[in-house]
């Protein structure tokens, strides 16, 4: 029989799995292998999540790490940015690319980019990026335009995540600011999971999930990967199935409400770091993955749609719950950051606030500027 817990024993296990609450990992990278695919639109405060996971905690070594080729950042699992060990690239892009791909063609028809464009920018790609080449995207826009490409704009981006859910191609060292483009065969060594069946990576990729991000629901997963909900149903009744047919790290179930939530019991769920808050990027995996039983809201008719949805900012965590909501803004000098709770914080709370504000304004290695608005 199905164990019931407590959303708040959801949370503390999230917490701990995730390293937010555990002891560290040793470097960024290895955050990035725990959760697979981390979602990083929000470049900055995506290198705030993985540090906030690990013993990398300035913003210029987590840089440095990626540009060492710790991880990689493309459009992978749903159209839009992700962090993701390049060992595991080619499987998931196999596994996932073909369904985001086929998801656009309405959009890419309204672009002018027909199936025969989309042939050719892949093929000037491997041109100018061969030889070991890195390229940033205002770099490409003109030899996209000297072609008869589409562009520049949404139609040159969409071009490039084509190439990129292809897996030909993905990101380079960052040049400063500046993303830049490189070829996926040229960059990243040949794996034994480059073989694997589709079957193969379906099951992998949902003990991944579960490991990492668990406990999660089917449909957290089926948001998260873009995956059917037939498929993850499957995949998940091998992980849990009989013993012969079970994976190496079977799953267990838990009841929380009217959700059935799966996680790997073999991996470390215990509190070590006692942080009174955190401030979590809008697109940190903590804090999007669970629509049903994420943080719970102390505050649940406030409305900060327009607050959560612009980029550099965030969810206010405080004892396991969400109160409010924060901007992130640096300058040359100064890390300014404004909070904006939505319910009454104690003192306490505020000082725990302010102690999450100091570890982001560390990260970015200049003085806090905190504002509660």
């Amino acid at each position: 029989m199905t164990r019931t817990v407590s959303r708040d024993w959801v949370v503390r296990r999230r917490l701990a799995v995730q390293r937010l609450s555990s002891a560290p990992l040793p470097r960024a990278a290895d955050v990035v292998r725990l959760l697979t695919c981390v979602q990083s639109q929000d470049a900055p405060l995506a290198a705030h999540s993985l540090a906030m996971r690990s013993r990398t905690t300035e913003y210029a070594d987590v840089l440095a790490e990626q540009s060492a080729g710790g991880w990689v950042r493309t459009h992978v699992l749903r159209p839009t940015w992700h962090h993701v060990a390049p060992e595991d690239l080619r499987w998931i892009q196999a596994l996932t690319g073909p369904k985001v791909e086929g998801g656009m063609p309405a959009r890419h028809a309204q672009l002018g980019i027909t199936p025969e464009v989309k042939e050719r920018g892949t093929e000037l790609l491997r041109r100018l990026l061969s030889g070991g080449r890195a390229m940033t995207r205002k770099e490409l826009g003109p030899q996209f335009a000297a072609a008869g490409l589409p562009g520049p704009g949404e139609p040159m981006a969409h071009q490039l995540m084509t190439a990129e859910v292809r897996a030909v191609i993905c990101s380079g060292p960052p040049r400063g600011s500046e993303h830049t483009y490189v070829l996926v065969d040229e960059t990243i060594p040949p794996a034994p999971s480059d073989a694997w069946s589709r079957e193969q990576a379906l099951v992998e990729l949902t003990h991944r999930f579960y490991a990492g991000h668990g406990p999660a629901s089917e449909r957290d997963l089926q948001r998260w990967s873009g995956l059917t909900l037939t498929e993850i149903r499957r995949a998940t009744a091998e992980l849990t199935g009989s013993p012969e047919l079970r994976h190496s790290h079977p799953l267990e179930a838990v009841q929380c409400g009217d959700e059935t939530l799966w996680f790997d019991p073999s991996l470390t769920a215990r509190t070590t770091r006692d942080h009174p808050a955190y401030l979590l990027s809008t697109f940190d995996e903590a804090a999007l993955t669970y629509p049903v039983t994420g943080f719970p809201r102390r505050n649940r008719d406030a409305d900060r749609t327009r607050l959560v949805s612009e980029a550099g900012g965030g969810i206010v965590v405080v004892g396991g719950h969400d109160v409010g909501t924060f901007k992130r803004k640096v300058d040359a000098r100064r890390t300014l950051v404004t909070v904006r709770p939505d319910a009454d914080l104690t003192s306490a709370e505020r000082a725990g606030v302010g102690e999450a504000a100091e570890v982001l304004a560390d990260f970015h290695g200049l003085p806090l500027d905190l504002t509660w608005a």
